[in-house]
C-alpha cells in the first residue's frame, strides 16, 4: 500500500495549498483527469489521503478538472472508500460538515477565508489581500512542517503554529477557529483545547 494520495484539483486560486504537499517524497497527486472509479480505488490503496481545495458541505469540488465528475469529485459517491480510513485530511469551505454528516474521522476545515471576496462576505470589511495571503501560506507551511506526524499530534501541532498567527491576523483567527479533528470519541476543535486570547 503506498503512503501518501493527495486529491487537489488543479485551481489558480487554491495554489497555495500545494504547499502542504509539494516537499513530501512520498505521495500521489491527482489534480484531474482521473475518473471516480479509478480515484476510489486510488483512497482505497494509500494509507492516508488528503482532500483539498474549494467545496461545500455535500463534498470537494472537481472545478471541471475531471472527466466524469459532475460539480464534485468527493462527494457521497466515495463515502465506503473514506470510511475504511481514520486519519483522513479534508481540507475546504465547511468539509466538518461533509465530515460530520456522514461520520467520517480525521482532520478539517470548517468555513475558510482564503480570498479577499470571502472576507467581505463574511464582513471582513477592513483586511487586505496581504493579510489574507499570510493566513494562507502560513496555514500551508506549517500544515507542511507536520505532515509526517500522527493525525492527533498534527492537529495539535498545527492548531499551535496557526494560533501563533492568529493573534494578530483576523483571517487567520476566523479559520483557526474552524479546525477540527474528528476521532473515535468527541471531535476536538483548536479554540477548545488552546487559548490564543
Amino acid at each position: 500500500m503506498k503512503n501518501l494520495l493527495i486529491v487537489h484539483p488543479e485551481d489558480p486560486s487554491t495554489v497555495f495549498l500545494k504547499g502542504i504537499y509539494s516537499k513530501h517524497n512520498d505521495k500521489t497527486v491527482i489534480s484531474g483527469g482521473t475518473t471516480k472509479a479509478r480515484l476510489r480505488k486510488l483512497i482505497e490503496n494509500h494509507k492516508q489521503v488528503i482532500m483539498c481545495g474549494h467545496g461545500s458541505p455535500s463534498g470537494l469540488f472537481s472545478v471541471g478538472q475531471f472527466p466524469d465528475s459532475g460539480l464534485y469529485i468527493i462527494d457521497d459517491s466515495m463515502l465506503q472508500s473514506l470510511r475504511n480510513k481514520t486519519n483522513s485530511i479534508f481540507i475546504w469551505c465547511n468539509a466538518d460538515q461533509f465530515v460530520s454528516r456522514h461520520s467520517l474521522k480525521g482532520f478539517c476545515t470548517g468555513m475558510f477565508i482564503s480570498e479577499l471576496s470571502e472576507a467581505i462576505y463574511f464582513d471582513f470589511w477592513d483586511v487586505n489581500q496581504q493579510q489574507i495571503d499570510a493566513s494562507n501560506f502560513g496555514f500551508s507551511s506549517v500544515f507542511a512542517s507536520h505532515l509526517d506526524e500522527s493525525l492527533d499530534i498534527l492537529f495539535r501541532n498545527v492548531a499551535t503554529g496557526y494560533g501563533v498567527l492568529a493573534k494578530t491576523n483576523p483571517i487567520a483567527r476566523y479559520n483557526f477557529e474552524r479546525l477540527y479533528f474528528f476521532q473515535p470519541g468527541p471531535a476536538q476543535r483548536p479554540n477548545k483545547v488552546f487559548n490564543i486570547q
